[in-house]
């Protein structure tokens, strides 16, 4: 019409963002815009990284799990109402690869990241709470000193040389002495937080898991009580994956996961085989049908697992079977 002008404003394309996150930085890359910025990993960069994302409010934000480092823009983020997903970085690695891409820098793995939101779309989860967060780094401590503890006490036991032999028995005795003091804090700090102690209550109530290996759990695997027995298997990488091809079917077997759950839960299957009467029949059954020895500890270990995480998820007690 002659003297009206028809405006249409260009729609906001759907935006996805890949961050990589180092101890000193945060590389940022919006897909598709093709914008990348960098700021410094702390609280004034975050603040100039959440400015930037406002402005396009991101369908999905993806980063790599890096440790300590990607803890405090996770929550910063998610706090103000953004989708974050934290990935496994090997799986971001893998899917640049799968672009055809074999170098790696920054840029280009925030960019990889951006892509690999937009094209598999992972699931948004919300960051651990701080109580978790805080027994997951006493628990880690305690077990990095119980691995020093090991390699000393070995070193001792084969050193020829007085003097030797006295430095590291002096060393080991410290080491005990901060093992004690860390359980002490971890005993302190589950007792006071009442989800936590029923959390121990209900997980050291299975026969054959301890209270070591319910701390193992209850720091490495805060998603028990949440998600299904297949995917808590697959979180501790006690899942058989399955290798057929064509006409030939190869041998299941277990890989990846979380080692710290699956080791602690190796020690308790030992137990559990001998003074859980369910689980002992079923090893023995799998033994009769000439199942290698392995291959039944690791049964063992996953139907410890589904157990935990089903007693999680209806709160209460383990009970034995009537017979």
């Amino acid at each position: 019409m002659q003297g009206k002008v028809s405006f249409q404003e260009d729609a906001m394309p759907v935006v996805y963002a890949g961050v990589d996150v180092s101890k000193e930085w945060l590389d940022v890359h919006l897909h598709p815009l093709g914008e990348s910025r960098r700021f410094s990993n702390d609280k004034t960069g975050i603040r100039q990284l959440k400015r930037l994302l406002a402005r396009y409010r991101p369908e999905r934000i993806v980063m790599e799990a890096t440790g300590k480092f990607h803890r405090p823009v996770h929550r910063s983020l998610w706090h103000d109402g953004f989708a974050v997903a934290v990935i496994d970085p090997l799986r971001a690695r893998m899917f640049a690869r799968a672009c055809g891409y074999l170098a790696k820098t920054d840029r280009l793995d925030a960019r990889f990241l951006a892509l690999l939101a937009e094209s598999l779309r992972p699931p948004a989860a919300a960051p651990p709470s701080p109580h978790i967060e805080a027994l997951q780094e006493l628990v880690n401590a305690r077990s990095a000193a119980k691995d020093d503890l090991t390699a000393l006490q070995n070193r001792s036991k084969t050193a020829t040389t007085a003097v030797l032999r006295g430095e590291l028995n002096r060393l080991v005795r410290r080491l005990e002495q901060h093992i004690d003091r860390l359980d002490k804090e971890i005993e302190r700090y589950v007792g006071k937080d009442p989800q936590l102690c029923r959390k121990a209550e209900i997980l050291t109530s299975i026969p054959g898991i301890g209270r070591i290996t319910a701390l193992a759990l209850m720091a490495g695997m805060d998603e028990l009580g949440s998600c299904s027995g297949k995917q808590a298997a697959m979180l501790a990488g006690l899942a058989p994956i399955a290798n057929d091809s064509g006409a030939r079917t190869g041998r299941r077997s277990i890989r990846a996961g979380r080692p710290a759950p699956r080791r602690a839960l190796y020690m308790a299957a030992l137990s559990a085989c001998r003074y859980n009467p369910a689980l002992a029949r079923f090893a023995e059954t799998l033994k009769a049908a000439g199942k290698p020895a392995k291959v039944v500890l690791v049964a063992i270990m996953r139907k410890l697992l589904v157990l935990a995480n089903c007693l999680l998820s209806q709160d209460r007690l383990w009970t034995p079977n009537p017979p």
